[in-house]
């Protein structure tokens, strides 16, 4: 699945304001890969998740989140994957790429990320083989699902793009 206008878009204008600016609008906000919900539900695996994919022992049932706690949670969650990606990656990227491995370890988690082929891959200097690892990882609850199908085909494409003009 391609991404919307809207969000292509919106990310041709983070450009220039760096990978977690570009991350931070690929993933928050109602036109964001993950889908903004204002109230706390059960994700494909069981797990208690809102806003823009936060979760934790945070989350109020039955709140009705706003923009500003959403924004303000997303910032907050996104802090501690940008120091661990930046931390294992050992080459330079550009930063549509460093924003792709944000958003895909913001989804797959840190550890999985410190493990995975995709880094192994990219460390040694295969960055398109590494982009193209993400759509491996399309299962949640012994799964293959629709919407991480497509989001991991979104960041496939902001990975593999060098710049604005590549965004698909």
């Amino acid at each position: 699945m391609a991404m919307s206008n809207t969000l292509r878009n919106r990310l041709i204008a983070a450009a220039g304001g760096g990978a977690m600016l570009i991350a931070t609008v690929f993933l928050g906000g109602k036109d964001g890969v993950e889908g903004r919900v204002y109230e706390p539900y059960k994700d494909v695996a069981g797990v208690w998740t809102v806003c823009d994919g936060h979760t934790g022992n945070d989350i109020i049932k039955g709140k009705k989140y706003t923009d500003r706690e959403c924004d303000r949670l997303l910032n907050a969650d996104l802090q501690p994957v940008k120091q661990s990606v930046d931390a294992l990656v050992k080459i330079p990227l550009g930063e549509f790429q460093r924003a792709a491995l944000y958003s895909f370890t913001y989804n797959v988690g840190s550890s999985a990320f410190s493990k995975s082929s995709l880094l192994k891959k990219l460390n040694s200097g295969d960055v398109t083989g590494a982009c193209e690892e993400m759509r491996r990882w399309v299962y949640a609850g012994g799964q293959k699902w629709r919407g991480l199908m497509n989001r991991r085909d979104m960041e496939r494409s902001l990975c593999l793009a060098e710049n604005a003009n590549d965004l698909k």
